[in-house]
């Protein structure tokens, strides 16, 4: 992974959930905050690439709306961007609030990047401790942008710097106050840029270091993602922007591939959505063009 570019892929990631909060209706995720950490000049610097980029998404859409930016705009993220970013988050958030109810109080945010769930929950402060894991330039880019907001920091959110692709020590939560207790994990946007050696050591580690009942949310893209087009071509662009931003695609999975890999830390899947149940769970009766993507899936997975 380039460094220096981590904090361009959380910022589209936090862009598309800024715009889907602005102007989507009906709202799968709310993320009411995201439009905080992102400029004016962001907003319309993005906006502007996206829209001069319409003939490498869909150049029959780019002859369509020729003379409509806003919907070329509108089109590129609700068929490219947005859709994983904001089903998946959706998906996680309410598991998370669910386990809460059950014992969790620890929740561990991997791969970060402009996440927002400490600001949107400020209710939490006192019963759930929330430690952020990134990249140092990614955090740096965050907290600069939550001073300059003057974003309030709350008690319970904890800061880990990591490079994924090296061992996972636990030392460094422990020093930020992490404890051994029922814990909450979310691996959103981050297995598919490791190898699956990388998952599986990622998660071990994980796992050895928590109680029975804690649990993971991540999404994994399936066995076709180098193979699958998808609609208007989606899946092969996703790929190919990822790698042309320097941070290539390395894994995909097939369902039995993934259940060995937890099974060996000592997991069991509670819940997996495919990509078509998860269409029918965020999708459905949409009037605009919002749909799952074709190769990505969700698990909740839980420790024995």
């Amino acid at each position: 992974m380039k460094h220096n570019k981590s904090s361009i892929t959380s910022l589209v990631s936090a862009f598309s959930r800024a715009y889907h909060s602005r102007f989507d209706t009906p709202k799968i995720f709310d993320d009411f905050i995201a439009d905080k950490l992102i400029s004016e000049e962001e907003l319309s610097m993005i906006s502007k690439n996206m829209i001069n980029g319409i003939n490498f998404f869909n150049k029959d859409i780019g002859q369509r709306f020729k003379d409509d930016p806003k919907e070329i705009l509108k089109w590129i993220i609700q068929v490219q961007l947005s859709p994983t970013p904001l089903a998946r988050s959706a998906y996680c958030e309410k598991v998370l609030l669910n386990e809460m109810k059950l014992g969790v109080q620890q929740y561990v945010i991997l791969g970060a990047g402009l996440d927002t769930f400490c600001f949107r929950h400020p209710e939490l402060e006192n019963s759930l401790e929330i430690f952020e894991i990134d990249y140092p330039t990614t955090q740096e880019f965050k907290k600069k942008k939550i001073e300059k907001e003057k974003l309030n920091i709350p008690t319970n959110l904890h800061f880990v710097s990591k490079d994924f692709t090296t061992p996972f020590s636990f030392q460094e939560l422990i020093d930020e106050g992490f404890k051994y207790k029922k814990t909450f994990f979310s691996l959103l946007g981050v297995s598919y840029y490791l190898t699956k050696e990388e998952n599986a050591s990622l998660i071990q580690h994980l796992f050895n270091n928590v109680p029975t009942g804690s649990s993971i949310v991540f999404d994994y893209a399936d066995e076709k993602l180098f193979k699958e087009k998808g609609m208007s071509n989606r899946v092969e662009n996703m790929v190919k922007m990822a790698s042309a931003g320097g941070e290539p695609m390395k894994s995909s999975f097939t369902y039995h591939e993934i259940e060995n890999l937890l099974e060996k830390s000592g997991l069991l899947i509670y819940e997996h959505l495919s990509p078509t149940l998860i269409n029918e769970h965020f999708f459905r009766n949409r009037t605009d063009y919002l749909s799952s993507f074709e190769t990505i899936h969700f698990i909740h997975a839980v420790k024995k």
